[in-house]
């Protein structure tokens, strides 16, 4: 690992400030994703910035939802009674992400911000889009576990997430602040597709700003269900998974979020699969039909049409959860 500078500020200001020290520089939480690409040199630092001590790692009430500090770990958020009762998705999400030691150590905000974890941007062998270089290598390579949608930009990475697509679902806000004060980014728009003008990022913000807080709005009468697709059952990424969140007219839906996870750039809203479900009630023949609509327009590549079928699996799941019923 290539030596650094190491500070360690105790507020969001001093940490803002230190981002701008000069050259490479990077905000360390838990460390479970900048660590290990540190180790195999996927990229370099001339300083890091510990900010466990200078953002906020609490869960409290804000205007009927909560608002949620960067730092809090993934084992106290899925623990949280208050994002159980509220958010169930969310809640669920960071249960299954990795290992309880995974778990105890990795923030809210290092989730959110994680780095896409194709084995080709994870060589240092390999100088991709994402890192600087002019070409894809899972065109022509491996690319069982890429994206089938949104997928026509430069690189063919997955969101790799877990918490980003309940986010989205739940219509979260995101605090950013930066050396100009505050900002609130809804979290469908905080992730960004690539081009090849930002193809090296996967979010808006600004390598001298920090994620410090997300914002759940009043949940109301809302149903919510989620459903990961993994080859193993636990310690493994998951390969399709979606969150739904509905509200409720009577025996039908008034309204839908679809969102779907791992096969996209971004988490990937289906607004077809929303219009199948709208004014339907929550059934078995429902969920497929919405699952069918959620799945229309995908792109696969050369190994990776399986995604359509476990896509399909993971939305039907979702919505009978939502249901209050299991497949």
């Amino acid at each position: 690992m290539k030596a650094f500078a190491y500070v360690s500020p105790t507020t969001a200001k001093d940490a803002i400030a230190a981002l701008k020290a000069g050259g490479i520089v990077r905000p360390l939480a838990g460390g479970q994703d900048l660590l290990a690409r540190l180790k195999d040199y996927v990229e370099t630092a001339d300083t890091l910035v510990n900010v466990k001590q200078a953002l906020d790692a609490t869960v409290t009430p804000a205007g009927g939802g909560l608002k949620i500090g960067a730092a809090v770990t993934l084992d106290a958020l899925s623990t949280n009674p208050h994002v159980i009762r509220m958010y169930p998705a969310l809640a669920e999400a960071a249960a299954k992400v990795g290992s309880p030691q995974i778990r105890h150590q990795g923030t809210v905000g290092g989730n959110l911000n994680q780095r896409p974890r194709c084995w080709y941007f994870r060589q240092e062998e390999f100088v991709c889009f994402k890192k600087g270089g002019n070409r894809c290598f899972s065109v022509d390579g491996e690319n069982q576990h890429h994206a089938i949608f949104g997928n026509d930009g430069p690189s063919k990475i997955v969101h790799s997430s877990s918490l980003a697509v309940p986010a989205v679902a739940y219509g979260a806000r995101f605090v950013v602040a930066g050396p100009n004060g505050e900002r609130e980014i809804p979290a469908a728009e905080y992730f960004t597709l690539p081009t090849m003008q930002n193809v090296k990022k996967e979010n808006v913000l600004g390598d001298d700003e920090l994620l410090t807080h997300v914002i759940l709005p009043a949940p109301g009468h809302i149903r919510s269900g989620h459903y990961e697709v993994r080859f193993k059952e636990s310690r493994d990424w998951p390969m399709a998974f979606a969150t739904v969140v509905v509200t409720m007219n009577g025996a039908n839906v008034a309204s839908a979020r679809v969102v779907l996870g791992a096969v996209a750039p971004t988490p990937w809203r289906s607004e077809a699969a929303e219009r199948a479900l709208v004014g339907k009630p929550l059934t078995q023949a429902t969920a497929e039909a919405a699952a069918a609509a959620a799945v229309e327009g995908a792109k696969p590549m050369s190994q990776n049409a399986y995604k359509i079928q476990i896509t399909k699996t993971a939305v039907v799941r979702a919505i009978l959860e939502a249901a209050g019923k299991r497949a």
